[in-house]
């Protein structure tokens, strides 16, 4: 090759190699300038979780919402009460009974409480239609001249009389329950029935209402029998080998002592006969 031609080769491949180096350069400047741009936007969303967290500020963590409002309404509703039923549950500790008539009384008071809710709900405008038919004034007062009294004189001082008034824990007692657990339970369904009912009464949707209300029942029984397991756990000693054979050499021992008694004995009484 011509000494020339291959000076000019050599000059071209420099340059070459000069142009792919400035490109990699390149390349890599901006690699390193991405990265460090990255690099900027996590430190300053660490700084931004640091400082919510030092202010006390939570994410927002929520679920997506259900598909059913009224499930969505019961979540709310059990929120608010779950934690006062909790409570008062864990303060009966004396007797297992006391909680499970706690139990039946909260659930047996949340049933009776939504009942006239949907009877209500149920009825609609039946009321009003039914009084067009009839053509009948149901709101109008009556005529109170026109009332003739023919109680006696007797049974109109004993209708003066006050009556002594009831204790309305009895009325939301059950029979045969525990006292304590009843009387427990009244206090919280107080704290806790409005919030039920508020929340029932959001719903037009039959499908909601139905949904709201076997959720709720259910729930309430699951938690409670979580609560009862919180107070009463079963929980299994640990054990290992060495001591299960201890164990079992220990009962082997006592075995074979009670033979060996159980021979001396023998011996003894066969010693007395002779």
């Amino acid at each position: 090759m011509i000494p020339k031609q291959e000076q000019k080769l050599r000059e071209n491949i420099r340059q070459l190699i000069e142009v792919v180096k400035q490109r990699r350069e390149s390349a890599a400047a901006k690699i390193l300038e991405e990265e460090a741009r990255l690099r900027g936007i996590v430190r300053g969303l660490l700084n931004i979780e640091l400082s919510n967290l030092s202010e006390g500020i939570t994410p927002d963590n929520d679920p997506t919402p259900n598909k059913s409002t009224g499930i969505n309404v019961l979540e709310d509703l059990l929120k608010k009460i779950i934690p006062v039923l909790q409570t008062d549950f864990k303060l009966l500790t004396t007797d297992g009974s006391q909680r499970q008539s706690f139990r039946a009384h909260i659930i047996n008071a949340v049933i009776g409480a939504l009942t006239p809710a949907e009877v209500n709900n149920e009825a609609g405008d039946d009321i009003e239609a039914l009084a067009e038919i009839v053509d009948v004034d149901l709101g109008g007062p009556a005529d109170t001249d026109k009332f003739i009294d023919i109680r006696t004189d007797a049974e109109k001082s004993a209708d003066e009389e006050e009556p002594e008034e009831s204790d309305p824990r009895d009325e939301f007692g059950m029979d045969g329950a525990d006292e304590t657990g009843r009387n427990v339970a009244f206090n919280a369904f107080k704290k806790i029935q409005t919030s039920i009912i508020d929340s029932y009464e959001l719903l037009s949707n039959n499908e909601d209402q139905e949904l709201f209300y076997d959720y709720l029942i259910a729930n309430l029984k699951l938690y409670f029998d979580k609560f009862e397991d919180e107070l009463s756990p079963e929980v299994e000693e640990p054990t290992n080998q060495a001591y299960q054979d201890a164990v079992d050499t220990g009962e082997e021992d006592a075995m074979a002592a009670g033979e060996e008694d159980a021979m001396a004995a023998g011996e003894e009484e066969m010693g007395l006969e002779f």
